[in-house]
């Protein structure tokens, strides 16, 4: 069931608040938590019934593993069974295929490489329940009851798509009196962050998606110009995607009194790529970070050692994204580009503390934000052509856009001309009916007003504006800003009809 329709948002989400609140207030505080169970299920049920066994085998095992480990019967056996059993069942249903598929190609071979359906969000849930685990072991988790752990892996806001969030954070609020109770506020605040994370999917994101797809689909056709509009619409899509379902979690959350984990925090205004990771996808980075580049020696055990421990964390997080060599591939960049980000700072940072620099005037704030804009820009510009081969469904079909990208010169005696499929993808009706009525569309370059304006507002939001974890305190209850909120809810839900699923479905 997918946040974006008519289903969830009218009949789905109406009986869970209304239900669950109900039992609670009539302080059936256990029948509430399983209604709420149950309706999580439902939720991850209707893309698949049969994802409903999938998902109840991985709880049970993981809670038999639990308790096994509080009792402290073979604990490092039942800790290295459980973390086998969970990659296991990921590899076979996300890795087997393509690694059938790999070794037939080496081996020259013409086996059949089986079609297994990938359960959606498979990744997040098994990431979520190692973790619960690791930590039962290292004595950071008491016993829980299974109704409490079966609502921490299926809480229907982060289920699919994440954030992968841990048990400290969350089960101590399902377990919290105070939050069964319906509060306005919080309800007011998480229907606000669920309706602007609708519009940056809806609105935004689908709408760069069409032009996205068409352009990585017919990529043979495209020069300098189009191949970067078309690279440009993913990097924003995916961002504006998966942040905005992330920030619809959240507003799911709250409504619930519950309190998700941020995922995002402006990461595209990150000054290098070492700060990109600190805000793009931040419960992965902490996952990897405790999980495994802790446990491998984190930074502890000398440069050479550090850099080979981030390698090892980015080609991990390659893989989990996907089952290809071009996820690997990305992943392998950008743990690269890390470990050059690292060694230059702890280079500087040594110069710095052995030859001091006498005391110097400040540099001008003029300099100061030329110098971070253009840190901005060039990590910003790295960040894109790498998910160049994050999106591209080889790397030769990556390796030959990025050609094309820097190959300006080749198709110069066409002119520099928008292919009409990339501007029709911006050309929603509701936005070309308002050109249409001031007569921008009879202008010269009209019918790439729309295109124009869906560049400009997705670079003012990503670069200019605040992100909603920055201002979602500062916003009480105003007639203006409500009826501002009701009418973007309105034409999203219009919008419905166009829509697709989120991107990080398939991870």
């Amino acid at each position: 069931m997918l946040f974006n329709s008519y289903l969830f948002i009218f009949l789905f989400l109406p009986i869970a608040l209304s239900g669950y609140f109900l039992m609670n207030r009539l302080k059936h505080y256990a029948m509430a938590k399983y209604f709420l169970i149950g309706m999580s299920l439902w939720f991850y049920a209707y893309f698949n019934i049969s994802y409903l066994g999938i998902i109840t085998a991985s709880i049970a095992l993981n809670y038999l593993c639990h308790l096994l480990l509080l009792k402290r019967i073979h604990p490092k056996t039942v800790l290295t069974g459980g973390i086998l059993g969970n990659l296991a069942i990921l590899f076979y249903f996300k890795y087997f295929s393509f690694f059938v598929e790999s070794i037939s190609k080496l081996a020259h071979l013409d086996a059949f490489v089986p079609d297994i359906l990938l359960p959606l969000g498979i990744s997040f849930f098994t990431f979520q329940q190692l973790g619960f685990l690791i930590d039962t072991a290292r004595g950071g988790v008491s016993r829980q009851s299974v109704s409490d752990y079966a609502l921490f892996v299926t809480f229907f806001p982060q289920l699919i798509a994440g954030p992968i969030v841990s048990h400290e954070e969350m089960l101590p609020q399902f377990q919290d009196i105070s939050k069964k109770s319906f509060c306005f506020a919080h309800f007011y605040a998480g229907l606000r962050l669920f309706i602007l994370g609708l519009a940056k999917k809806v609105l935004l994101a689908d709408t760069f998606g069409a032009a996205a797809n068409w352009g990585f689909q017919h990529y043979a056709s495209l020069d300098a110009l189009n191949t970067l509009l078309v690279i440009l619409s993913y990097t924003f899509q995916l961002y504006l995607d998966f942040s905005g379902y992330c920030d619809m979690a959240r507003g799911l959350g709250l409504m619930f009194n519950i309190k998700i984990a941020v995922n995002f925090l402006s990461p595209y205004k990150a000054v290098n790529i070492r700060d990109f990771w600190d805000r793009w996808h931040i419960t992965l980075s902490r996952f990897f970070t405790r999980y495994l580049y802790i446990p491998l020696g984190g930074s502890r055990k000398g440069m050479a050692r550090t850099c080979l421990n981030i390698l090892i964390v980015f080609l991990c997080s390659g893989i989990w994204h996907g089952a290809g060599w071009t996820f690997l591939l990305w992943g392998f960049l950008h743990g690269v580009f890390n470990v050059l980000t690292r060694i230059w700072q702890n280079a500087k940072e040594k110069r710095k503390h052995e030859k001091p620099l006498p005391a110097q005037k400040d540099s001008p704030i003029w300099q100061k934000r030329l110098l971070r804009g253009i840190s901005v820009l060039l990590t910003f510009f790295f960040v894109m052509l790498t998910w160049t081969f994050f999106r591209a469904d080889t790397i030769k079909q990556a390796v030959d856009m990025l050609k094309k990208l820097f190959s300006p010169l080749e198709n110069m005696h066409r002119g520099f001309r928008v292919q009409k499929e990339i501007f029709r993808a911006f050309q929603l009706p509701e936005l070309f009916y308002i050109l249409k009525f001031f007569k921008l569309d009879t202008l010269p370059l009209g019918s790439c007003y729309c295109m124009f304006l869906f560049f400009a507002a997705a670079i003012i939001l990503i670069f200019f504006c605040k992100n909603l974890y920055e201002t979602e305190n500062s916003h009480k209850p105003r007639i203006i800003k409500t009826v501002g909120l009701s009418v973007l809810f309105v034409w999203c839900v219009l919008s419905f009809s166009g829509v697709s699923t989120f991107l990080y479905f398939n991870f």
